[in-house]
């Protein structure tokens, strides 16, 4: 079999079902942001099919979709070097997913550990989208030929089943014609942690506001939320190794460090002795400098739904001359008639 040659492109997705925050700025946005840069297409997504596989509020998911997508441009997407659009306007993504929902076994997904997760002890209450939505990851990725894709170490086991539905279905119907996607891991803070506490993730969901920076906060709730952030009452060390066993701390100075640019032992070696009733107005001054113009640009998005409709609009189209000639080969290799 002749080895295809795929174009190098990245596809990676946000969902709109809370607000932004720092951990999806530092984790994804940022990335996303940094990677239109390098030698790749790059494909960025608000999954709202995803969304709905819990409850959504419809007026307030047309709201958060507008504004994950002022999220990315804030943040220095361009619409311009990158497709920029909402998952339910391309209708390849649901399309390719039934493929391979056929295609994906059972028992691969009863193994998907965020569905447990999420469903918790009320399994059986769960939607059938929760159950599947890996396939539908996995259609995300696949329908652009993704070769590359940034994810968090929570995505690792959705990538995974991805690459091996790609395998399966080019096993099955004898081609190469599905990449076996590849993860990009990192970031100087791919995983941030909840401001109160820090062996939790930072999340939308989290019942405390405090809990989190949103993108939407002002600079006076920005300083306010660090300088009341947990920590403990020793004196930051001069070393990353003097991190270990203190989850926030860790997690204040892997902040700063992303939020500089510098890495941890840098920042260390600045900071090594202070405590944090020193530390946390030098973060807190930091945070406001980055993520103060991203708010403010926000805002003004924001201020004009339409033309974020015109954008996520038009990147849709520029994403169905990828998808849909990738469909309909799918159906021609499946043996569909008229494909």
């Amino acid at each position: 079999m002749t080895q295809t040659q795929f174009t190098p492109r990245v596809f990676s997705g946000i969902q709109p079902s809370g607000n932004l925050h720092l951990g999806n700025y530092l984790g994804a946005l940022k990335r996303f942001v940094d990677m239109q840069e390098e030698d790749f297409e790059t494909v960025y997504c608000i999954v709202d099919l995803h969304a709905i596989t819990v409850w959504q509020d419809p007026e307030q998911l047309r709201q958060k979709t507008r504004e994950v997508c002022a999220g990315f441009i804030a943040s220095g997407l361009d619409p311009a070097k990158s497709i920029l659009f909402n998952q339910s306007q391309v209708p390849e993504h649901a399309q390719l997913a039934w493929i391979f929902n056929c295609v994906a076994r059972i028992g691969w997904m009863q193994r998907m550990t965020q569905f447990k997760d999420k469903a918790g002890k009320n399994a059986e209450n769960a939607s059938l989208g929760l159950f599947a939505y890996p396939s539908l990851m996995a259609s995300d990725i696949l329908v652009y030929h993704a070769t590359h894709v940034p994810v968090g170490e929570d995505q690792k086991q959705h990538l995974e089943l991805t690459r091996d539905i790609a395998a399966k279905f080019n096993h099955d119907y004898g081609v190469d014609f599905f990449p076996i996607t590849e993860p990009v891991i990192g970031g100087a803070a791919p995983r941030v942690m909840s401001l109160r506490d820090g062996s939790k993730k930072m999340s939308s969901s989290d019942a405390s506001d405090m809990s989190r920076i949103n993108l939407t906060d002002d600079t006076d709730a920005i300083a306010k939320k660090i300088r009341k952030a947990k920590t403990d009452p020793e004196a930051l060390p001069s070393e990353a190794a003097g991190l270990e066993d203190r989850p926030e701390a860790r997690n204040l100075v892997r902040i700063y460090s992303a939020l500089s640019g510098l890495d941890v032992d840098q920042v260390l070696a600045e900071v090594g002795g202070k405590q944090f009733g020193a530390f946390k107005p030098i973060l807190a001054d930091l945070a406001v400098e980055k993520l103060s113009p991203i708010t403010t640009e926000m805002d003004r998005l924001l201020a004009d739904p339409a033309e974020i409709d015109r954008i996520m609009s038009d990147g849709a189209k520029r994403a169905r001359k990828i998808t849909a000639p990738i469909l309909r080969r799918t159906y021609e290799i499946v043996g569909m008639v008229g494909a």
